[in-house]
């Protein structure tokens, strides 16, 4: 994991905006976790992955909101969003 900058204009790709909605992510959510991430991984060539540990309110766990970012295009393209309990999995 490098040290994050801050992704402040960004489109959400209709990928994103689907899952987003099945997996009840707000784009608020998605856009604070952009604006100060408190990690960032390449994940291949043009994609990053930003990430954001927080506790879910409806369960009181907390979990890493993972948002996949097309960084080799400008603005960049948010392509999916998912919210995974699996800390030590994803936590750097």
């Amino acid at each position: 994991m490098s040290s994050p900058e801050p992704i402040l204009e960004f489109v959400f790709t209709a990928h994103a905006l689907k899952e987003m909605t099945r997996r009840n992510i707000a784009e608020q959510e998605v856009q604070d976790v952009l604006a100060k991430p408190e990690q960032m991984e390449i994940v291949r060539d043009g994609r990053a992955v930003y990430q954001n540990k927080y506790i879910f309110t409806k369960t009181s766990k907390t979990y890493i909101l993972r948002v996949f970012v097309d960084i080799d295009i400008k603005p960049p393209h948010v392509v999916t969003v998912y919210r995974t309990s699996k800390i030590e999995k994803y936590w750097r």
